[in-house]
């Protein structure tokens, strides 16, 4: 009788609990070698491809696109063919089919976090090469190369987003899930990268055009100019084929009717979050519901700043200035253990809207960056988040947070802190304000601020000489 393998969805190396299915590269009855690419799943950090742990046929798939999967659960089901290359049982470190152990199930943490992508048979993070094997399990004693999907009889590589060829096109993960946000049918669009490869551009040049429409046929010669003609016409024709509809406020015997709030005739349907925002609702309830969140807000009065200051490479630099100042508000604090971390370098997280949530990428080592270097390293990492190529180890570490919210709309806000740091520092939209000079009054462009911490760390009056400190920096010319 064939064995059989049930592979589980591992740790991508993110300590999340789950993941989105963005596309399966085989179907059932296929036959996959070992390393070939399985799935792409979409994490809250990134899409990445999941290879094959065995030579087979495949027998199962767990999903469909746009399905939830929780880390540990079958993935995808096999029938080992022999003949075809497969891991070595000597190389494997414990990591046997069947249920998750406890030891290192599925989802237990990765013990270095990075933007690698791991996989075992049973899902969950994979055990250090120096750590001891749990006891009543094999492969303590020799080099841990069988824990990772990937070529064990010639290295250690660990495979990372690459291009893969589906259905004849060539495309980054990430960028056939942008298609499928798009709506885009990726067959149809012509790839301008290296070797034919589909990239964002492409897939966002195809959207707004319209011509590669998921769904509809390819137009042939001939026919566009008609089917728009003809749409036109159905769209003219469609308000005589039916009587129009009556509004009044009285019923037929001429008295009021009842209206209904706008909740019972709600026609919506229920949308499940995934990939960036289900990460964000989670991570937004876990602060609300450890941190202690008080907001002081004041005005940074820029009168006197130079033509040509740049508004974002100020505040990184006057935050920075502050926790010199204060570095109480610069820390990390662990409300379990209640111990405080204060930081003697400033790592700032960029907090950066996008359409499918919120990222917070990391702007390393911001004290020791000039405006130039500030402006060029934002740039980066906003560029990485619209491309979605930014290293999962970017969006952690951080040891203060800043949200410019006031380049689309507000004034004052109430920011949420996420735990470990501390605090974090909004600006709202700049405005003129009369203020009281010396002789008379002067017309003045402020900066509103709102700085959240968290009071179990720190304290109102240290919270208040950070946000001098921030105006006052905030007030020099240059």
């Amino acid at each position: 009788m064939a064995d059989k393998n049930s592979f589980r969805l591992p740790d991508l190396g993110e300590g999340l609990p789950d993941a989105t299915i963005v596309e399966w590269s085989v179907k059932v009855g296929d036959t996959i070698r070992l390393d070939e690419p399985l799935v792409s799943m979409e994490t809250a950090k990134a899409v990445v491809e999941v290879p094959s742990p065995v030579s087979g046929k495949v027998l199962k798939l767990a999903g469909e696109p746009g399905d939830v999967i929780e880390t540990g659960a079958v993935l995808a089901e096999f029938e080992i063919d022999p003949a075809l290359p497969q891991r070595a049982e000597g190389q494997d470190t414990g990591h046997h089919h069947g249920p998750p152990k406890p030891a290192r199930g599925a989802g237990s943490e990765d013990p270095v976090p990075d933007a690698r992508v791991v996989a075992s048979d049973d899902g969950g993070a994979i055990a250090d090469p120096g750590e001891p094997a749990p006891e009543g399990e094999p492969g303590g004693d020799r080099a841990d190369s069988g824990t990772v999907v990937g070529a064990m009889q010639s290295s250690d590589a660990v495979h990372s987003e690459r291009a893969s060829s589906v259905g004849g096109v060539r495309a980054m993960p990430a960028v056939r899930a942008l298609a499928r946000k798009l709506q885009v049918d990726i067959a149809r669009v012509r790839g301008t990268g290296a070797d034919g490869v589909v990239t964002m551009t492409d897939v966002k040049q195809a959207a707004a055009q319209g011509t590669a429409k998921a769904g509809s046929p390819a137009p042939r010669a001939g026919e566009a100019g008609a089917r728009s003609a003809s749409g036109e016409s159905r769209a003219a024709a469609a308000p005589a084929s039916r009587p129009p509809e009556q509004r009044t406020a009285l019923s037929a015997s001429g008295k009021p009717m009842r209206t209904q709030p706008p909740s019972v005739t709600a026609s919506g349907q229920p949308e499940q979050l995934k990939g960036v925002r289900r990460n964000m609702a989670r991570v937004m309830a876990d602060a609300h519901a450890k941190v202690v969140p008080t907001t002081l807000t004041d005005d940074a009065d820029t009168h006197a700043w130079a033509p040509g200051n740049d508004v974002t490479a100020r505040l990184v630099r006057a935050i920075c200035a502050a926790a010199r100042a204060v570095p109480a508000l610069n820390a990390w604090f662990d409300g379990d253990k209640l111990t405080r971390t204060l930081h003697p370098h400033v790592d700032i997280g960029i907090a950066v809207d996008t359409d499918d949530g919120l990222f917070v990428p990391a702007l390393r080592n911001a004290d020791v960056l000039d405006a130039a270097g500030v402006r060029e390293g934002v740039n980066r990492l906003r560029a990485q988040v619209n491309d979605r190529s930014l290293p999962a180890g970017e969006l952690t570490g951080y040891t203060i947070s800043l949200s410019n919210f006031g380049m689309f709309a507000g004034r004052y806000a109430t920011p949420v802190i996420v735990p470990p740091c501390v605090a974090i520092v909004a600006a709202g939209r700049a405005r003129h304000q009369i203020t009281p000079v010396i002789g008379g009054f002067e017309s003045h462009k402020v900066i509103p601020l709102s700085l959240t911490f968290d009071h179990r760390a720190c304290t109102g009056g240290e919270a208040a000489r950070f946000l001098r400190a921030l105006l006052d920096d905030l007030a020099l010319p240059q």
